[in-house]
């Protein structure tokens, strides 16, 4: 994951479902990136027990980075240092900042949940995070938001700081353009992707071709 700077406007970060079947999860994967670009892909398995995690990390690092993305665990930064993961995601509830950053050490990412919060993006900001999240953008069966978030809050920060920032929540083909244009750097999908009715690869094609229109307007 890039700077906005260094990168297109607007790039796809997916994550997985909420529990999947590794081996033709792994597939499936596979596909998926290499339908189009993705900046990032956030292993999210809630209910699983380490060693499951760490099986998962094991099977899709490989794919993940040979499709050029970071990968990025949730959660847990003890289990993303151990799997030699890209970067780490925590929300407001998961380790503190500090603990995960000295876990990852200062050369790999560690993203922060915002929810709508304009304090905790400032606060995550300060202390070196190198992304916040905002959400949820609309409404999701992925996970009960916590919180709604609107495009006025992804202008403000644009407008505002230089680190990136990621919608997510509720992104689908139909409303990624408009997210872009408001002014993500990364629009965090899943059930976007991999409920798409011709499958997680044409899934990944729609979500590219909405950023790529907003880009070329």
């Amino acid at each position: 994951m890039n700077t906005p700077s260094q990168s297109p406007p607007c790039q796809l970060y997916l994550i997985s479902p909420p529990a999947i079947a590794l081996e033709p999860f792994a597939e499936q994967l596979a596909a998926a990136l290499a339908a189009a670009p993705v900046a990032a892909f956030q292993l999210r398995l809630k209910e699983q027990t380490d060693a499951a995690i760490l099986q998962a990390c094991e099977k899709l690092i490989p794919i993940v980075q040979r499709a050029g993305a970071a990968f990025i665990l949730n959660d847990r930064p003890d289990l993303a240092a151990k799997a030699g993961a890209d970067g780490v995601h925590i929300g407001q509830e998961d380790a503190p900042y500090a603990q995960a950053r000295a876990l990852m050490g200062p050369d790999r990412i560690v993203g922060v949940t915002c929810h709508d919060s304009r304090h905790l993006a400032m606060t995550a900001a300060e202390a070196g995070a190198d992304y916040v999240a905002f959400g949820a953008m609309y409404d999701t069966a992925t996970k009960a938001p916590k919180t709604r978030a609107g495009l006025e809050l992804l202008s403000w920060w644009q407008a505002l700081m230089e680190m990136p920032c990621v919608a997510i929540g509720g992104i689908t083909a139909a409303n990624a353009g408009e997210v872009a244009a408001a002014g993500a750097d990364f629009v965090a999908v899943s059930a976007g992707v991999w409920a798409h009715p011709g499958g997680p690869a044409q899934g990944v094609r729609a979500i590219a071709a909405a950023i790529a229109q907003t880009a070329s307007n």
